[in-house]
């Protein structure tokens, strides 16, 4: 049996999955939104997906939009932020991102997915779509926690 992994996902993964279909950040965003990962988001993450994606800069159809956003909210695991965080973050648009990730990290197995590694701690569970899916299988099949 394999053991439940959760993400929380930099917008800029979304962005390049909707974007680029078939691409290492569409592979993740399908396994998060069809629940075979358990994305964790709050309603400030949500609120930055929805504004960001929605730029007609990007031309994504409303359809996609929404099928992504809904589908990571049934999937998904809702958490408040953790309320400190010491490790620096380059962006305070990321912030929410990180303290999501370091309040899920306190229950469960959790990794920040993005395509942005340097707005974050060089962390071992802070990677990027290729890093994660790379080491998914070896995640999947352990059964200790880091």
């Amino acid at each position: 049996m394999s053991k439940k992994i959760f993400v929380v996902l930099d917008t800029n993964v979304l962005v390049s999955a909707l974007l680029k279909r078939e691409s290492l950040p569409d592979i993740v965003v399908d396994k998060a939104v069809n629940g075979e990962i358990i994305p964790v988001l709050n309603e400030e993450i949500i609120n930055e997906y929805d504004e960001v994606l929605r730029r007609k800069k990007f031309h994504i159809a409303q359809n996609d939009i929404d099928e992504t956003i809904d589908g990571l909210k049934e999937r998904g695991i809702f958490l408040n932020p953790a309320e400190e965080i010491t490790d620096k973050v380059l962006h305070d648009k990321d912030v929410v991102f990180y303290a999501v990730t370091m309040e899920a990290r306190k229950y469960n197995k959790t990794y920040l997915v993005t395509g942005n590694k340097k707005h974050f701690p060089v962390k071992p569970y802070v990677v990027n779509p290729h890093e994660f899916l790379t080491i998914l299988p070896n995640i999947q099949s352990k059964s200790d926690t880091d």
